[in-house]
């Protein structure tokens, strides 16, 4: 059987986080799982695989560009085979935006690409103020105070809900298996 690729986009880890975990439970089941960023999508044929998961992090209102465009080059290639795509996101705390289809970033992801996931799932990310830079901690806090979040700038708040995680692992070994 082909390995799985998780195809990994992050800016302050969490999504990498998130994908580690996916791929520990892939391999607990058995499943081979390469694991790269982002960064070295072109180094990869997605025709290698059995299944290939995109995880794509949310900054500021916006996915990251290079999950875009490789979603995009590849979109024949991926929807011709099982794949999944997941987003990590702040937003996903708040009930009513913590599923794919409620999820305003999912929904806007969907629009831009021509890729069509046959799976998908939205997580929440983590809030880590001490880890951010100034300018990223205040505009951040601005963003939480306007959402009702939390704007203590010395707060870290894990919303990532692991239990989530696990069962999008177990869909994600049911899919290699079909």
């Amino acid at each position: 059987m082909k390995p799985v690729l998780l195809l990994c986009s992050t800016t302050d880890g969490q999504t990498r986080k998130i994908c580690e975990r996916l791929q520990h439970r892939l391999q607990d089941a058995g499943v081979t799982v390469v694991l790269t960023m982002i960064e070295h999508a072109r180094e990869v044929s997605p025709s290698d695989y059995s299944l290939l998961v995109v995880g794509a992090r949310i900054r500021y209102g916006h996915t990251d560009g290079r999950v875009i465009e490789f979603a995009n080059r590849c979109a024949a290639l991926l929807n011709a085979m099982p794949s999944a795509f997941f987003s990590v996101n702040i937003v996903a705390r708040k009930p009513g935006k913590d599923r794919p289809e409620t999820n305003p970033y999912v929904q806007k992801f969907l629009q831009r690409v021509a890729w069509r996931p046959r799976l998908r799932e939205v997580f929440a990310g983590r809030l880590d103020y001490p880890r951010y830079g100034p300018l990223d901690r205040n505009l951040i806090r601005f963003i939480m105070w306007m959402t009702d979040g939390p704007t203590d700038p010395s707060a870290q708040v894990e919303f990532t809900d692991w239990h989530r995680v696990d069962a999008f692992a177990q869909a994600l070994c049911a899919a290699v298996r079909a």
